[in-house]
């Protein structure tokens, strides 16, 4: 994996036990959050340490699995959860795990990771609850959001340390020959599920792809030029998804930061969005952005990039974003704090 850094931890010191707790996982559950934790994660194995995901509810796996070299604890396996937060070196919360987690690891004393994916109220309070050694903002805006949480409650407990890592997204394992179709990955209303099929409508001799996504009501349009495509793995994305696909959409009402936009735009696959504050910062001059109410103006901008010259400016502007965003940077950062919380 490019990007990674391989060394093994420094010196003679022992590879620490790192025990993360986290709702879901791939292959079941692919939605941008799990996959960010899974190429975070995945670094730390590459440099020697001992890594494990048990998750918090019921799934259709039943045994212990790997995943991308990961190890995966489902909750119907049936472990001792506690036992494993007792012995770690130190414990790593997302989502809904965190209060939990915080919990033991307050218990146990061991030192807590808290990885905030949006910027919602709960997320904040959570990791501002106490004993957090180091909070992960996925983006510039969301680590701004925080201090304005800090501001409006003085009495919360600020973490001990924090970080920013964009969600890493490794270009040699995206990037592919775009394909005909304008994409939308998750088709739930609140990522553009409507926008979609009023596009599609619009312009029935344009072919689409509708990707189902990991959560949300899915609005797939029973039309002859759209595709609906069964919910994907993240490691399938580059065959069955961005080599089919021209442009992205992400008429998003929410987005802390667009995992699926950076991945397109490896292939030089230009992203046209809603502008949420995440998809700003992540697309930046890349991106292309139209207000999600604006049905006129997406048709407008996709009738425009049918246009090759069009086309070719917004797909070299989409490989250069691509190459600003090369995760290396921020996952040795992220491999380095995690060490330096070594008891």
């Amino acid at each position: 994996m490019a990007a990674v850094p391989a060394s093994a931890p420094g010196g003679t010191a022992r590879p620490l036990r790192v025990v993360v707790r986290a709702h879901a996982m791939p292959p079941e559950h692919n939605a941008g959050a799990e996959h960010m934790l899974v190429s975070m994660l995945r670094p730390l194995v590459e440099r020697g340490h001992d890594v494990s995901v048990w998750l918090s509810r019921y799934s259709k796996a039943h045994q212990v699995y790997d995943y991308r070299d990961i190890r995966v604890v489902p909750l119907e396996a049936r472990l001792d959860w506690p036992t494993a937060a007792r012995k770690a070196d130190l414990l790593v919360a997302h989502l809904e795990t965190v209060p939990s987690t915080a919990s033991l690891a307050r218990g146990y004393g061991r030192p807590l990771v808290v990885l905030c994916h949006n910027t919602h109220r709960p997320t904040f309070r959570d990791m501002a609850s106490g004993g957090t050694a180091l909070a992960v903002y996925n983006s510039r805006w969301m680590e701004r959001e925080a201090e304005l949480f800090f501001a409006e409650y003085p009495q919360a407990i600020r973490p001990t340390g924090s970080i920013i890592v964009r969600p890493p997204v490794v270009a040699d394992e995206y990037a592919t020959r775009p394909g005909k179709a304008i994409t939308l990955v998750n088709c739930n209303p609140e990522k553009g599920g409507k926008v979609l099929k009023a596009l599609a409508e619009r312009m029935p001799d344009q072919q689409f792809l509708a990707v189902k996504g990991a959560y949300g009501e899915q609005i797939l349009p029973d039309l002859p030029n759209v595709e609906v495509v069964d919910h994907v793995d993240g490691s399938d994305m580059r065959d069955r998804v961005y080599a089919r696909t021209r442009v992205l959409l992400m008429p998003s009402s929410y987005e802390s930061w667009g995992r699926a936009g950076v991945e397109a735009l490896t292939s030089g696959i230009p992203v046209v969005a809603h502008p949420t504050p995440g998809l700003c910062e992540s697309l930046g001059e890349a991106g292309v952005f139209v207000d999600r109410s604006d049905v006129d103006g997406y048709e407008a901008v996709l009738r425009k990039l049918m246009q090759p010259s069009e086309y070719r400016l917004a797909s070299k502007r989409a490989k250069t974003r691509s190459a600003e965003l090369d995760p290396s940077a921020d996952l040795a950062a992220w491999c380095s704090a995690v060490e330096a919380l070594r008891a």
